[in-house]
C-alpha cells in the first residue's frame, strides 16, 4: 500500500481561550482565507459561507458561479432542528416537454440552451443573508471582487479542465480571461475576470434584481434563445423549507429532501447499520456492505428524487423504518445482488463549510453542474449558466418530466449532523451522482469504525457510475485499498477495477467535526482545497 493521503486539518477548541473566531473548509485557500476573514471581522458563520462561495464562483468557476444552484444547511445554536434552504431553480416556461419532443430529440441535450435552468445561486445569497447574516452583500462580496479585478493564480485543477473544456467555452464571451491568447491558461498564470468583478459589483449594489432583472438576466434570456423569460427570472428560486432527518449512529442525520438525492446518503447509512457490519473498513464485509446498501436504493433515484409537487412519495416515506428495513433483508453478505438503477448524471461542484464561535454551522453547496454546466455563458458577464434541466426527462406523465416552473431532479446533497441539540457534524462534497457514495463512506468511516476527520479523509474510496437496470455491481478504487478487501470484494461478485490516481473528482469532501476539539477536514484529492481557521 501507498502512504496514506495528509488531509488539510484545522483545529478549534471549544471556547477557545486563543481568540479562535471558527473553522472554515472549501475547494480552494482563497476561498477558505476569505470566510476566516469575515468571521475576523466579526460576521457569523452564514455572512462566512456566502464569502467563500463567491470567491470559489470566481477561482474555480469550472464548478460553482451565480449562474448555478445552491442548497444550505444551517445550524443554530440552542436549536434543535437546522433551518434548509433550497435555491434550486426551476425550468422556464418559454419552451415545453411537447416543443423539445416535437424538434425530434428523445432526451433534453446536456450542452444545450435548453438544459439551462433558472440559476439560484442569488436568490440563495439573498435568503441566507437575510435570515441568518449580519453583514452586507456588498461586503460579503468584496473579497471576491477584489480577487477577480486583481487576480489568482490558475490551478493545476482549474487548468485541466480548461483544457478539457476548450472546445466547448473558449468561444464564450466569458471565457476570455482564462485562455490568454486563446489558449487554456497553463498552472500558475494569474488570471484576472474584470468582468465578473463588475457583475458581482453589480449583485453587491442591487441584489437580486441587479442579476435577474438587469443586464445578467437579459443575457440568460438571450442565451437560453427564450426559453428563459424575464416573468420566470423574476420568481424568487430559493424557499426554506424542511429539513430531511434519520436517526444513524446515535446521531440525527439531516440533509435536503428530493427535488435533492440527500435521502440516499442517510438511507444507505441506516441500512448499513441495521445490517450490523463489522467496524473495520479493510474487512471485505464492511465495504461489501456500504456497497451493497447503496444499491439497493440508488436504482430508484430518478423516480423518487424530484419536484415535492409532483413526487409519488415524500422524503419522510422514502426514509420509512419498514421501507429501509425491506431493503436491509434483501442484501445477501455473501454476494453482490442486481438492483435496477438510473443513468449517469456528471458533476461540477464546490461543498463548503463554515462553524463560527458561537456554535453557529453552515452546510451549503453549490454548482453549475457538469463541470462548467451548459458551455453556455450570459453574454460576457463572467457568468457561466449551469445545466440542471438536464436532470429532466422526457417521459410523458413521469414525475420528473420536463415542465415549466417545475424543479429538476438533483445531485447536491449536503449534510449536517446533530447530537441532541448540540451540532456535531456538517458534511459534504462534489461529485454529481457520486456524492451519497462518498459521504456515506466518509459517514461510516467517522461514526460507524470511528476514526477521526483526517484518518476518514485519506480511507480509500470506491466509487461506482450508475449501472443500466439489471446490471451486476461495478465499480473502481483507489489504489491504497488493501488487496485483501479488492480480493474479497471479487469473491463477493464485484467487479472493480483499479483507478490509475486519486481521482480529484472523488471529492473533495470537507468536514468540520464540531466536538470538544472541533476540527476542519479539507480532501487532499484537491491541491487547492484548505481548511482554515481564525
Amino acid at each position: 500500500m501507498t502512504a496514506p493521503l495528509r488531509a488539510d486539518e484545522a483545529e478549534l477548541t471549544t471556547n477557545p481561550t486563543d481568540g479562535s473566531l471558527g473553522i472554515a473548509v472549501s475547494p480552494h485557500f482563497l476561498a477558505s482565507q476569505a470566510g476566516v476573514d469575515v468571521l475576523a471581522a466579526g460576521g457569523n458563520a452564514v455572512d462566512a459561507a456566502i464569502a467563500v462561495n463567491a470567491v470559489l464562483g470566481v477561482v474555480l468557476p469550472d464548478t460553482c458561479g451565480p449562474g448555478g444552484d445552491l442548497f444550505a444547511l444551517v445550524h443554530t445554536p440552542g436549536e434543535s432542528v437546522p433551518t434548509a434552504l433550497n435555491a434550486s431553480g426551476r425550468a422556464g416556461s418559454g419552451v415545453s416537454a411537447d416543443d423539445i419532443r416535437d424538434s425530434g430529440l428523445g432526451a433534453i441535450p446536456m450542452r444545450s440552451h435548453l438544459s439551462i435552468t433558472v440559476p439560484g445561486c442569488v436568490d440563495g445569497w439573498e435568503a441566507l443573508g437575510a435570515r441568518h447574516g449580519t453583514q452586507s452583500l456588498r461586503s460579503l462580496l468584496a473579497p471576491a471582487i477584489e480577487i477577480a479585478r486583481t487576480g489568482f493564480r490558475a490551478s493545476d485543477e482549474l487548468s485541466g479542465s480548461l483544457v478539457r473544456l476548450s472546445d466547448l467555452i473558449s468561444n464564450q464571451g466569458s471565457a476570455g480571461p482564462m485562455y490568454p491568447q486563446g489558449e487554456p491558461a497553463v498552472p500558475g498564470t494569474t488570471i484576472t475576470r474584470p468582468r465578473f468583478a463588475d457583475t458581482l459589483e453589480a449583485i453587491a449594489d442591487g441584489g437580486r434584481a441587479e442579476f435577474y432583472e438587469g443586464a445578467v438576466g437579459a443575457e440568460i434570456t438571450d442565451a437560453t434563445r427564450g426559453a428563459v423569460t424575464p416573468d420566470d427570472l423574476a420568481t424568487v428560486q430559493a424557499d426554506w423549507i424542511d429539513a430531511l432527518r434519520e436517526q444513524v449512529f446515535g446521531r440525527t442525520a439531516w440533509t435536503i429532501p428530493p427535488n435533492s438525492q440527500g435521502y440516499l446518503t442517510l438511507a444507505t447509512l441506516r441500512i448499513f447499520e441495521m445490517l450490523d457490519p463489522p467496524t473495520d473498513p479493510n474487512d471485505p464485509l464492511y465495504q461489501h456492505l456500504l456497497i451493497e446498501a447503496y444499491r439497493s436504493v440508488a436504482w430508484e433515484r430518478e423516480d423518487t428524487s424530484v419536484d415535492h409537487d409532483h413526487a409519488m412519495m415524500t422524503g419522510i416515506e422514502l426514509l420509512a423504518e419498514d421501507r429501509l428495513a425491506e431493503r436491509a433483508a434483501s442484501i445477501d453478505r455473501g454476494r453482490a445482488g442486481r438492483w435496477p438503477m438510473p443513468t449517469p448524471a456528471p458533476h461540477g461542484t464546490a461543498f463548503m463549510t463554515v462553524r463560527d464561535r458561537s456554535g453557529m454551522g453552515v452546510a451549503l453547496i453549490q454548482s453549475n453542474f457538469w463541470g462548467i454546466g451548459s458551455g453556455l455563458s450570459a453574454g460576457a458577464t463572467g457568468v457561466f449558466l449551469h445545466n440542471r434541466g438536464a436532470g429532466f426527462n422526457l417521459i410523458q406523465g413521469h414525475p420528473n418530466e420536463y415542465a415549466p416552473g417545475k424543479r429538476p431532479l438533483h445531485t447536491l446533497s449536503p449534510t449536517l449532523w446533530t447530537n441532541g441539540t448540540e451540532l456535531d457534524l456538517l458534511l459534504g462534497t462534489r461529485g454529481g451522482d457520486q456524492q451519497p457514495q462518498f459521504l456515506a463512506q466518509y459517514a461510516a468511516s467517522f461514526y460507524h469504525a470511528g476514526n477521526c476527520t483526517d484518518d476518514s479523509q485519506n480511507l480509500p474510496r470506491w466509487s461506482m457510475d450508475q449501472p443500466n437496470p439489471g446490471t451486476d455491481s461495478s465499480l473502481a478504487y483507489e489504489s491504497r485499498l488493501a488487496p485483501s478487501t479488492v480480493r474479497g470484494l471479487i469473491e463477493r461478485g464485484h467487479t472493480v477495477e483499479l483507478a490509475t490516481t486519486h481521482e480529484p473528482g472523488w471529492g473533495p469532501v470537507s468536514a468540520i467535526d464540531t466536538g470538544s476539539e472541533m476540527k476542519g477536514s479539507a480532501d487532499p484529492r484537491v491541491s487547492t482545497s484548505a481548511a482554515l481557521k481564525t
